[in-house]
């Protein structure tokens, strides 16, 4: 570790911590998942620093890390995810609503169009679905290209492969992801659903 950039452990949590937690609960949507999941994050960068060479900043490193943590989440958790979605009851509503059934308090004014959130949400949740899906591999070519933005030089170097073996993988990636976004009905629309 000595030749490599030098890091401080101890100053991520408050340097980072708070922009790591909200990556994950935006990304999960439960407080004591991102929580755990960051804590990982650390965990594993704490065990890797000393292959840190400092290529990328530390703060981009460890997102890098919390992003592979979000997507193992995902494929660990997959089938447990979908049967919490299908259970949700809505016991919970009665506290919205007074004994006339009126509001108990109105709603707030929403600046962006709920709808338009609610189908950005939605996508995103089949999205890391799909990439849970992957090989390992082929999803960690996909996230470092897309998602983390490095190049073809960068992944190669990370991953030990060529370069013409990355845009393969990068290509299969895609078309995987699109058909599986496509199964969930998450596709473009064709000229006669647009009417």
């Amino acid at each position: 570790m000595a030749d490599g950039p030098q890091i401080d452990p101890e100053a991520w949590v408050d340097r980072y911590g708070d922009a790591l937690f909200h990556f994950a609960l935006a990304r999960v949507k439960n407080r004591e998942i991102a929580e755990d999941l960051v804590q990982e994050t650390f965990l594993a960068a704490v065990k890797a620093q000393a292959r840190f060479k400092g290529q990328s900043s530390e703060k981009t490193w460890l997102f890098g890390i919390l992003k592979h943590k979000v997507i193992d989440h995902y494929r660990r958790n997959k089938s447990i995810i979908y049967e919490q979605d299908l259970s949700q009851g809505t016991e919970d509503l009665d506290a919205f609503f007074n004994a006339k059934g009126a509001w108990q308090m109105l709603p707030a004014h929403w600046r962006l169009n709920p709808g338009k959130s609610h189908e950005v949400r939605e996508f995103l949740d089949h999205f890391y679905h799909c990439l849970a899906d992957l090989p390992n591999k082929t999803a960690d070519v996909f996230t470092y290209r897309e998602i983390d933005g490095l190049s073809t030089k960068e992944i190669c170097k990370l991953l030990d492969i060529t370069a013409s073996n990355c845009w393969v993988i990068l290509y299969r990636a895609r078309m995987l992801l699109r058909k599986c976004l496509e199964l969930a009905g998450l596709g473009p629309r064709r000229e006669t659903e647009k009417r």
